[in-house]
């Protein structure tokens, strides 16, 4: 445990980015899983729920949670499947 007044408001802050990222990171998951499941059954609603997966990791690239080419390969086989679908 931290002594230091700094060091404690660190943990303090640490923490609660840590639970922002989780939200943030489960949501785009969450986007991803649907996106994926509505092309798989060439669903009528898969462009939009591919839309709403790449604005979503979008966003977590914004963050810093995922590097812009690894959210740049993701949205580049979600559109693929998409087409294919």
């Amino acid at each position: 445990m931290p002594n230091i007044k700094s060091a404690k408001k660190r943990v303090q802050s640490s923490r609660a980015n840590n639970e922002r990222n989780k939200a943030v990171r489960s949501a785009l998951r969450t986007a991803i899983k649907k996106a994926d499941a509505a092309t798989a059954s060439k669903a009528e609603g898969a462009s939009e729920a591919v839309k709403e997966a790449i604005v979503k990791i979008d966003r977590a690239a914004g963050k810093g949670l995922l590097h812009k080419n690894n959210a740049a390969r993701k949205k580049s086989a979600l559109v693929k499947k998409l087409n294919k679908a």
